[in-house]
């Protein structure tokens, strides 16, 4: 082996690396801070908490990036928009599930979205069997003894709905790629302001206003905006859409584990097997999206 095809394999390692740790990171955010928005329902309910959400992440990304400063076509400010409204109904469809459904089965029934997308575009074997992967451990981490009769149909539905918004979530958010991450997610959450602020204070009303409400919203909104947005922005430039679908698998063991350390949430054994499978199933997709890539290159001359 050469020494230039140690470093094509090296550079090819480390462009995967990176969005994979992106992501990771955005999921990890987003479900603490989903932890926490949860205890602001009884002041605000899930749409003024989902306004604070955006709002905030909005203000803080905007004045961290100043879109204005990179051009910007009319036609990739209407994939921003696309991007940023389906944002917000994402946010606020999933915040109303999650009135009425735990926090654990609200994620694994929303991410029926991009299971869904990750199925309809795989093109490998190898691409169904993390997926099925992802699949059992999905099924397994709603929680043991809760039938399908036993949970609010209402909520069901919020959560069907904001899956639906995450697979279209996922798709323009690729179609906006080619803008700059900042400036696309900035300019995306200041679109979602425009959806989730109306519906927020018609709901809220004055009490958004509360200082001490406000403290805690900033909060949310860094937590479960500002931060994984930017760093999903990353992902989604930089991994494949059906990779990017799957990866996502983890997000729901992930707000298993913060319901364990943020609302002291139990899991039973069941639900421990389930939170093994769904990390198998995106370590294993990174891992052969890693192989396929260096196996897409070029021989050496």
């Amino acid at each position: 082996m050469t020494a230039a095809t140690l470093n094509t394999g090296q550079n090819a390692s480390a462009s995967t690396l990176l969005p994979t740790l992106s992501l990771i990171g955005a999921m990890a955010s987003l479900c603490i801070g989903t932890s926490f928005a949860k205890s602001l329902f009884p002041e605000v309910g899930a749409q003024g908490t989902t306004a604070y959400r955006i709002v905030i992440g909005a203000i803080i990304l905007i004045a961290f990036w100043r879109p204005w400063r990179f051009p910007l076509t009319k036609k990739n400010a209407a994939k921003i928009a696309l991007y940023g409204v389906t944002l917000a109904c994402m946010n606020l469809l999933f915040y109303m599930a999650l009135r009425t459904l735990p926090l654990g089965v609200a994620i694994a029934i929303e991410f029926t979205g991009p299971l869904t997308l990750a199925v309809v575009l795989s093109r490998r074997a190898i691409d169904f069997v993390w997926i099925a992967c992802a699949l059992a451990g999905l099924v397994l981490l709603i929680p043991t003894g809760q039938s399908i009769h036993d949970l609010d149909p209402t909520g069901i539905a919020f959560a069907l709905a904001a899956a639906v918004c995450w697979a279209l979530y996922i798709i323009f958010g690729k179609m906006a790629g080619n803008v700059h991450g900042g400036q696309a997610t900035s300019l995306g959450l200041l679109a979602a302001t425009m959806v989730a602020l109306p519906v927020g204070a018609a709901h809220a009303g004055m009490a958004l206003l509360d200082p001490k409400l406000i403290l805690a919203g900033i909060g949310v909104g860094i937590l479960s905006s500002a931060l994984p947005y930017s760093l999903e922005m990353v992902a989604l430039r930089r991994l494949p859409q059906k990779t990017f679908g799957v990866l996502l698998s983890m997000e729901p063991a992930m707000g298993a584990l913060a319901g364990v350390i943020v609302l002291n949430e139990h899991l039973t054994l069941t639900q421990w097997l389930a939170i093994c499978g769904i990390i198998l199933a995106s370590a294993g997709c990174a891992a052969t999206a890693q192989r396929s890539r260096k196996a897409q290159m070029p021989a050496p001359d």
